[in-house]
Formats: structure tokens, C-alpha cells, sequence
């Protein structure tokens, strides 16, 4: 007869999950004391719940997958997965979860695995607090630390990942949150998503990673109150949009990437109360950035604030903070009485020859700023924010 409960244990009568899972009843629970187990690979084929007592530990000796589920009504909790193997011939996880609706993985530990977490065609599963930690070298000898693929109304919610390829990774995923989580020194991305429309990222933090977000190919993203920074090197950015539609970008920090924030095929972007503070270039939007606008936002001590291919954008900028304006406020409404131009000839000199840049702080680039303030004829004409803000726009709380 099958059991409502039982207890996994290395001195036990029972001391194998998969045993325990043979004995116990649909819907009912299987407990894991502490300790290390080393099985084949753990395949959960009916709604249970496993919960973990002190972090015991499921090693797959670098050789397997750790556990596959591929039933419906699924929780992990307080598991310590770990040592899953480098594979490149098969998406190898620590947990993969098949064609199921409302799994919950919980609170568990992924410590030098292949892929962490993966989700494959299945629905309104919860992913939280859980710690993800690789040690990846190479992105080819590396994979993702949560991995969804065609996936819908799936929850990311606080949870640590570093040191993988991709932190998160989101590949034909719908109506689906990311919130709250910490990625960060990952070899990649912090966060790289495609195809996954209708999804909200929003408090999360992209820290130290090869660049921090890559959105692309998707329609109707928000992105809201998230953290991209310290993402530094030749082609870093914090946060990358590419062939993206209709998307809203708001209360995001951008600081200390070499650059904030890059626009390639956008359409109907609005960015608004956000903080661009010390990075390289804090905006480049391509010729190919079309019915956007950029308002209240600030812009504090940047090199470069925005920087553009094109002589004729379709982008606006309107209420903006820019700490370099040089302009005045006669009426003293908070607003500039002379439209701002953020885009220094500097930059397009930069743009087209990278070595220039030596040149940053010498009085050569001063004497040409200068010039092209009064007399504006090489930046571009349309990129103008014709009421630029006179102190910075207090955002949120400690802004």
C-alpha cells in the first residue's frame, strides 16, 4: 500500500529518493534527511511534493542529470543539488521539468551544475529563492542558470544566480515575471530573453555580468524598477533592445556600464523616470529606433549621454535631467529656456574612430564642444530635448 509520507534517509530503511517515490502516494510527501545521495538520474511521474531536511545533498557525480520531472502538481524544496557534468549533446540540468503545469521549486541550492533549473513546455509553475552557483570558464563549456523555453505564466521570483552562462534565460516564454532576483557574474548575460512576449521584469539586479540584458525579437515587455549595473568591457551594455515593439522601460538605475542602455530596431519605446549615472555612453540608439520618447529621466555623469547613427532620429526626448546643460531658467518654471542638445560631436568623432577617445579630457575636445554648441551643425538636428530639466527628478525614495 502506498503512503501519505516517507522519510528518505542514509541510515534508514529507505535511503534512496527514487525508492521513496515507489512507495508514496499521489499527492503525498517525500521528506530527504540530510546527508548525500548518489542515484541515477530521479524521475518524479506523479504529483508529490520532496522536501528537503537541512540541505541534503543529490550529487550527479559529473556524469547525469540529477532529476527530471514530468508530472503535474511537483514541489522541490530544500534541496542542495549539485556536480552535474559539462554535456554537449544533451541540455543536462540538475532539475528539468518536461510538459507540467503547477510545479513550485522552491528554496533550493544549485552549486556546480550544467544547466540549474530548466522548464520546457509547461505552465504556471513558481521558481523562488533559490541560490544557483557555477563556475563557468567558457560559454561553451557553460550553460543557464534558470532556463525556460516555451513556456507560459511562469514566476522568477528572488532568487541568486551567478557564474553561468546566462544567469535567466527565456526563449518562447509568455505572460511570465521575473522579479526580484539577483544575476550577477555571469560569463554572458544576466538576463537574455527571445521571442517571450507579454512578460514583466521588474526589481531585479544585472550586476557584473559580460553584459547585463539582451532583449530581443519580442513585443509588449516592461521593464520596471530593475538594477543594470557595473557590466563593463568592449561590448557590454546593460541593457540591449533589439527588434523589440512596444515596450516600457521605467524607474531603472543604469550605472557604471561602459554602455547604460542600446537601442537597435526599436519601435514605440517609452523609457521614463529612469537614472543613467556613470556610464560610458548612458544611451545609443541606432537609426533604426523609430516613435520612441525618453522622458524624466536623469542623466548624471556620464561620458557620453547619447550617442546616435543617424542625422534624422524619430526618437524624443522631452523633461529630461542632463547634468552638462548650460542653459538658463529666466522664469524659474523648473524648466530650460533654451532647448538641450546631449549629443556632443565628440562622440560621433568616437563612434567612427575608437582611439580617439585618448583625447576625452584635453582642452582639444572642450574648444570643440564649445564650437558646436553655438553653432550646432554635425550633431544631429532632431535629437534635441526642447524642456530639459533644471535639477534632477527625484525618482523613488533616497533618489
Amino acid at each position: 500500500m502506498r503512503r501519505d509520507a516517507v522519510t528518505v534517509s542514509p541510515e534508514g530503511d529507505i535511503r534512496t529518493i527514487a525508492a521513496a517515490l515507489s512507495l508514496v502516494r499521489s499527492g503525498g510527501r517525500v521528506v530527504v534527511k540530510p546527508g548525500v545521495y548518489r542515484e541515477p538520474t530521479i524521475a518524479v511521474t506523479q504529483p508529490v511534493e520532496i522536501v528537503g531536511e537541512g540541505y541534503p545533498t543529490l550529487d550527479g557525480e559529473g556524469a547525469r542529470q540529477i532529476m527530471t520531472v514530468t508530472a503535474d502538481d511537483v514541489t522541490v524544496r530544500g534541496l542542495r543539488f549539485t556536480h552535474v557534468g559539462v554535456s554537449f549533446v544533451q541540455d543536462r540540468a540538475a532539475l528539468k521539468v518536461v510538459s507540467v503545469r503547477k510545479c513550485a521549486i522552491l528554496d533550493n541550492r544549485f552549486e556546480d551544475t550544467f544547466f540549474g533549473i530548466y522548464l520546457a513546455k509547461s505552465s504556471d509553475c513558481l521558481i523562488r529563492g533559490n541560490a544557483l552557483r557555477a563556475f563557468g570558464t567558457s560559454e561553451s563549456r557553460s550553460a543557464n542558470g534558470i532556463h525556460l523555453w516555451s513556456s507560459r505564466r511562469i514566476s522568477v521570483l528572488d532568487n541568486h544566480v551567478a557564474g553561468h552562462r546566462d544567469g535567466i534565460y527565456l526563449e518562447f516564454v509568455h505572460d511570465s515575471e521575473i522579479a526580484h532576483n539577483v544575476s550577477e557574474q555571469n560569463l554572458r548575460y544576466g538576463l537574455h530573453f527571445m521571442f517571450s512576449d507579454d512578460c514583466r521584469y521588474l526589481d531585479n539586479t544585472f550586476r557584473k555580468n559580460g553584459s547585463g540584458v539582451a532583449v530581443m525579437y519580442t513585443k509588449r515587455v516592461a521593464m520596471s524598477g530593475n538594477r543594470f549595473e557595473e557590466n563593463w568591457g568592449a561590448a557590454s551594455y546593460g541593457l540591449l533592445l533589439k527588434e523589440i515593439a512596444d515596450a516600457t522601460l521605467d524607474h531603472n538605475l543604469f550605472a557604471r556600464n561602459t554602455t547604460g542602455l542600446l537601442a537597435d530596431g526599436v519601435a514605440r519605446l517609452r523609457a521614463e523616470d529612469n537614472d543613467f549615472v556613470e556610464d560610458g555612453w548612458a544611451v545609443k540608439l541606432d537609426a533604426n529606433a523609430v516613435e520612441s520618447e525618453f522622458s524624466k529621466n536623469n542623466f548624471v555623469k556620464n561620458t557620453f549621454d547619447v550617442a546616435t547613427n543617424s542625422r534624422s532620429g524619430a526618437t524624443a526626448f522631452v523633461g529630461n535631467y542632463w547634468d552638462d546643460y548650460q542653459g538658463y531658467d529666466l522664469d524659474r518654471d523648473g524648466v530650460g529656456d533654451v532647448p538641450h542638445h546631449p549629443v556632443r560631436l565628440f562622440s560621433l568623432i568616437v563612434d567612427r574612430y575608437e582611439p580617439a577617445l585618448v583625447l576625452l579630457r584635453s582642452g582639444f575636445v572642450e574648444a570643440l564642444d564649445a564650437a558646436e554648441r553655438a553653432l550646432p551643425v554635425l550633431t544631429p538636428e532632431s535629437v534635441v530635448d526642447s524642456l530639459p530639466a533644471m535639477r534632477p527628478i527625484r525618482h523613488r525614495e533616497g533618489t
